[in-house]
């Protein structure tokens, strides 16, 4: 199989062999080429279908509002560690764990093959639906580990929403499938957000971030349920097979792929996780404004990865994915280096880089699932995404769990650098993918 870097159209049906071609055709292509068609004049008229970006916006819309409890609990801690009397670490926990439900989640849909084995368009909805319930149940929770129970099965279900919305937005795009993508993922990042905007406006209360989100939840699932359809693109159907993962693992550029948003993931949740108490800690040491002002600015650096991550599409489909993703992962390393040293600096200026850090740091996200779905084996996309997220989010507890530790021993200036190790190790991997695709043999 000839690996698929990233290219317009006409680039990708030139460098693909004739059955890679067959093999992500829709089938209605297949036919027209069969009968004596011109295969790039198909291929050119199904990828400019004009409905794509309503499909887009429809999807963009619903991963909002879909993934906007994962933070729940976290934009509501202070409340609740003081009425649990719960200590940082703890409080660590009633993120981890959602991380810890999500890995879960996807590995179990992994080893079943749920995302291609399911329809994308019952999946994502049922999955929305049990998460949103999952998240609602936090609000009668009686104490932590109920609550910790509740958060576990918000991260399970969501393994239904954030994997299967990528493969459903790549059904309709093959050009633009960096700014496709990376908009989707925008849309997620502002989600995630959402709960500190939440926070801030209901003035420190539970139920109103937690039923909140719960509501939009609901929302998402409705939405995809009554409106969305696979495009042009859709990828093959498969039946059951034990052995798909294993086949995803023992493929390199799979999981060179893979290596890169493992480094990329090592940095983003705990920044995402940390970012709101640092600059709390931060204003309370500087005299900085009051903490309802310091949740909309976490909730700005966590939303600017929005537009990051809407630049990193535009830019990947443009210079292509390696160079965006190393260049994100360069600047968001430098910054988990740089914020630490400015914690005693103004305060302005410290919001202001923790702004940067947060545009950076989810830029490139998207730019791995959309490396993915190029090179990984056409009937397993939805699988491979599973265990890439899975992988990336079983990694992503060791920092977000060991950012208290390294506070508590040596305080926040020296907390964040520790994840730049990430990003070192994120851009040797793509590296190697990119020599590996470029190589003189080019085929597996």
């Amino acid at each position: 199989m000839k690996y698929l870097t990233p290219m317009r159209s006409s680039e990708f049906y030139r460098g693909a062999g004739e059955s890679e071609v067959r093999a992500r055709l829709p089938g209605d292509a297949v036919g027209f080429e069969a009968a004596g068609g011109s295969r790039q004049a198909e291929a050119d008229a199904v990828d400019r279908d004009p409905r794509r970006w309503g499909i887009l916006l429809l999807l963009s819309v619903a991963m909002l509002l879909g993934m906007s409890a994962w933070f729940t609990a976290s934009a509501a801690a202070p409340e609740l560690q003081r009425r649990w009397a719960l200590t940082s670490a703890q409080v660590g926990w009633l993120t981890a764990v959602v991380n810890l439900g999500f890995v879960v989640g996807t590995a179990t849909a992994a080893l079943l093959n749920l995302a291609d084995v399911v329809p994308s368009r019952w999946y994502f909805p049922a999955s929305a639906l049990l998460a949103a319930v999952a998240n609602a149940s936090l609000v009668v929770a009686p104490g932590f580990a109920v609550a910790l129970g509740t958060r576990f099965l918000t991260g399970f279900f969501l393994a239904g929403v954030y994997p299967p919305g990528m493969k459903m937005t790549a059904t309709w795009f093959r050009s633009a499938r960096g700014l496709a993508i990376g908009t989707l993922v925008g849309a997620l990042t502002v989600g995630k957000a959402t709960p500190y905007l939440l926070e801030a406006l209901g003035g420190g209360a539970v139920a109103p971030v937690v039923l909140g989100a719960s509501s939009a939840q609901l929302a998402a699932a409705l939405l995809v349920l009554a409106v969305y359809h696979d495009g042009p693109f859709a990828f093959p159907p498969r039946t059951f097979s034990w052995g798909l993962v294993g086949r995803i693992l023992r493929h390199r550029p799979t999981m060179l792929a893979t290596g890169g948003y493992l480094g990329h993931m090592w940095e983003l949740y705990a920044m995402w996780t940390w970012v709101p108490a640092f600059l709390l800690a931060a204003a309370a040491r500087a005299g900085g404004p009051s903490s309802g002002t310091v949740e909309v600015l976490a909730f700005g650096a966590i939303a600017a990865g929005g537009v990051g991550c809407v630049w990193g599409g535009w830019a990947a489909d443009r210079i292509g994915r390696h160079r965006v993703v190393n260049l994100a992962m360069l600047v968001s390393g430098t910054c988990s280096l740089a914020v630490g040293a400015l914690f005693d600096a103004p305060f302005a200026l410290l919001v202001g880089v923790t702004w940067v850090w947060g545009f950076f740091v989810v830029a490139d996200s998207a730019q791995f699932s959309a490396l993915v779905t190029e090179v990984a084996p056409a009937d397993a996309v939805g699988t491979a995404l599973m265990l890439q997220t899975s992988m990336g989010f079983l990694l992503a507890m060791a920092t977000i769990q060991g950012i208290p530790h390294v506070v508590d021993a040596f305080g926040w200036p020296l907390a964040f650098p520790v994840l730049a190790l990430g990003p070192v190790v994120g851009i040797a991997s793509i590296r190697r993918l990119k020599a590996l695709q470029e190589g003189p043999r080019g085929a597996a």
